[in-house]
């Protein structure tokens, strides 16, 4: 699990953690540190991490929606939505932020979230939209599908954030086959390898990061990339 300095500070740290990180100990962490950012005991962070093969179940989630739950574990979870997917080649960017520090607005903080992840993506000369009948980031392919690249599920309690962004680099897109991602019936997810996008996940967390500063407009210090 990361370590991080102990005290409030005016920068966001940037964490970043090597392998697959359970689900529960990533659900742990987040729940501690959104309580240590309410009591001024820990400063604001983006965690940025990849998981084991695993669906999750949103507040929203509807059972008929998990297709093959013997494939994944399931786990159910306090965040917004559906049910999603994650994985290996999936970057999930964990957002712990106090928003009484950032306007005490919850869709403004969600088309932030939005905003970032479009910016940090166009880096790559993909250019991803929102839609306002469907939550995440969607492409347009050549043909006019839309396909969506990127998925949103944050849960805020005293105004923190925490859970946040998945953003699909290169993973098994099979294995979304397995739930209808995000309640969405009749829509296909891509990746930026699938859009020919070869970058690997250090060039992507460097275009997140970068796209972070630009758009919350707060600077980000590194302290954890091991």
């Amino acid at each position: 699990m990361p370590q991080s300095n102990t005290s409030p500070a005016k920068t966001v740290e940037w964490l970043k953690s090597p392998g697959l990180i359970p689900y529960p100990e990533a659900v742990h962490f987040m729940e501690q540190r959104a309580a240590d950012i309410r009591a001024r005991h820990a400063p604001e962070c983006v965690w940025l991490l990849e998981h084991p093969p695993l669906y999750t179940a949103g507040i929203s989630a509807d059972p008929a929606e998990i297709l093959e739950p013997d494939r994944h574990p399931v786990y159910p979870t306090g965040r917004g939505g559906r049910y999603t997917y994650h994985g290996p080649g999936q970057r999930v960017a964990y957002v712990m932020l106090d928003l009484k520090r950032h306007g005490r607005d919850l869709k403004r903080f969600v088309h932030r979230l939005e905003d970032w992840l479009i910016a940090a993506i166009a880096r790559f000369g993909v250019t991803g939209e929102r839609r306002a009948d469907r939550i995440g980031i969607w492409v347009v392919r050549e043909d006019g599908r839309e396909q969506k690249i990127a998925a949103l599920g944050i849960r805020v309690r005293h105004w923190v954030s925490f859970h946040g962004v998945a953003l699909n680099v290169r993973p098994d897109l099979e294995h979304f086959s397995g739930i209808v991602p995000c309640g969405l019936r009749g829509h296909e997810v891509t990746s930026m390898a699938d859009l020919g996008v070869t970058a690997g996940m250090d060039e992507v967390d460097d275009a997140l990061a970068a796209s972070f500063e630009d758009v919350f407009g707060v600077p980000i210090e590194l302290v954890m990339a091991k």
